[in-house]
């Protein structure tokens, strides 16, 4: 019975195989796990509005890790800035009682927390707080399920055109063309979901156009990244960002809750990626009419420069190795004319 020898090597890349594994599967786990456990309010910016000297006693009292107190003149400031989404909320203390400024679509779970927050409040004074909702989800989905739910459709729209442009246009020959099939997908992709999302389920408000910018350039930042990688890495780079965008992204994305339900470094790592991104983009432009959307917009642009970077990095390596190979092949074709006419007789 012949055995075959193990190719030299071989160990040293199963261990760096089975550790990276190992280590991916810890990292899923306290990306899954670590936020969930350590969720609540982090730092929820909240305006207040009233009395100097009952403002003063609320911001000692509140201000701190779960709220960033922040101070307004009049309630209609207040509101001013819940609705444009500077604030996650707002009090203003008045004689009569206490009024809630909410914006359930900027985050469900800072509305519950900031509603419990002024009934806590009204309590103290014997008054009742009375809740004014500024921005919340649509009527026919009133609790942002598919605001929710668009997340992973934007995540696949990235990784499909990776997995299967590059099966149907493989080797650097097909790189362009898998590059140019990525961005003309995220167009038509983008533009398909939005309209689901605002004309199908009427889950979302605000301008179509500005909205399906923003999901279209979500699409791209991730499918781009992935080619990137892909291309330059090859299957590994693939992993790789299949893995950054569905095991760390998805969860640290916030979408669901509002990143401020985030422990601080969480939320801004998630933030910092495409999904994270991606969503708050989706949330500023179809429910603030854009306001808050540009620095995920500028996120998104940082990635999408990334990953063509990377793919033209692969493309220009590709032409200089069928450079180098052409050269030597051609060498080889005058070697052996010369001999053949060396071996001629005269």
């Amino acid at each position: 019975m012949s055995h075959h020898p193990t190719p030299p090597g071989t160990g040293r890349k199963l261990t760096l195989v089975v550790l990276g594994l190992a280590a991916l599967i810890t990292a899923m786990l306290c990306a899954f796990a670590l936020p969930s456990l350590h969720s609540g309010p982090h730092h929820v910016p909240v305006g207040v509005t009233g009395p100097a000297q009952a403002v003063e006693a609320l911001q000692k009292k509140v201000d701190g890790p779960t709220w960033d107190v922040r101070r307004y003149e009049t309630s209609d400031a207040v509101a001013s800035a819940v609705k444009s989404g500077d604030v996650s909320g707002g009090l203003a203390l008045t004689p009569h009682g206490v009024d809630v400024y909410t914006a359930t679509a900027g985050g469900p779970s800072a509305t519950s927390a900031l509603t419990a927050l002024g009934n806590g409040v009204a309590a103290q004074k014997n008054t009742r707080a009375t809740v004014h909702e500024l921005v919340p989800f649509t009527q026919d989905d009133p609790r942002g399920a598919g605001l929710t739910a668009a997340l992973m459709p934007m995540i696949f729209g990235g990784i499909f055109p990776a997995l299967i442009l590059g099966s149907v246009f493989p080797g650097h020959r097909g790189l362009r063309i898998r590059l140019t099939g990525a961005l003309l997908f995220s167009v038509v992709a983008g533009a398909a979901v939005t309209a689901v999302l605002q004309f199908g389920t009427h889950s979302i408000d605000g301008n179509y156009g500005l909205t399906a910018l923003g999901v279209i350039l979500g699409m791209a930042a991730m499918s781009t990244v992935l080619l990137g990688l892909q291309a330059r890495l090859g299957i590994a780079g693939f992993a790789l960002g299949g893995a950054l965008m569905m095991l760390l992204g998805n969860p640290l994305s916030g979408l669901a809750t509002g990143p401020h339900w985030l422990p601080n470094g969480w939320a801004a790592a998630g933030q910092l990626l495409p999904p994270g991104a991606s969503g708050s983009l989706l949330r500023a432009n179809a429910f603030f009419g854009g306001t808050g959307g540009g620095f995920p917009a500028m996120v998104l642009g940082a990635w999408v420069v990334v990953g063509i970077g990377l793919a033209l990095l692969a493309d220009r390596r590709g032409r200089r190795s069928s450079g180098a190979h052409s050269t030597v092949v051609a060498a080889s074709g005058a070697v052996e004319d010369e001999d053949r006419e060396l071996a001629s007789p005269a």
